[in-house]
C-alpha cells in the first residue's frame, strides 16, 4: 500500500495515462509508475490518496518514463480500471494477505 505524492499527465503514453508517484515507506521507498486510469480519476484527485501495487515487478520503460510499480484495480462493464483501495487507511507499505 503506497500514498500518491506526486501526479502529472503523461501526453506522451500510447493511452492516456498518468505518472504517479507512490510513497510506500521506508521499506520500499518512493517508487513512480504509469497509470491508465484516467477515465475515472482526475490528476487533482489522486493527490494523498491510498493505492495498491505490486512493488516486486521489474520496472518496465513507457516511453521515455521508467514504470516502476504497477497499480492495480478491477476492470469496470467498458474494461476501465477502478482502483483498489482499503476501506480505512493503513501504513504506507502495508502487505496484501
Amino acid at each position: 500500500m503506497g500514498t500518491v505524492i506526486g501526479v502529472k499527465a503523461f501526453p506522451a503514453a500510447r493511452k492516456p495515462a498518468l505518472k504517479l508517484t507512490i510513497d510506500f515507506g521506508p521499506t520500499v521507498g518512493v517508487k513512480r509508475s504509469s497509470a491508465q486510469i484516467t477515465r475515472h480519476y482526475d490528476a487533482d484527485k489522486l493527490l494523498g490518496r491510498q493505492v495498491a501495487a505490486v512493488v516486486n515487478f521489474p520496472p518496465r520503460q513507457v516511453g521515455k518514463f521508467m514504470s516502476q510499480v504497477l497499480v492495480v484495480g478491477f476492470p469496470d462493464a467498458q474494461g476501465e480500471v477502478v482502483l483498489f483501495a482499503p476501506d480505512a487507511a493503513v501504513a504506507n507499505g502495508a502487505r496484501l494477505f
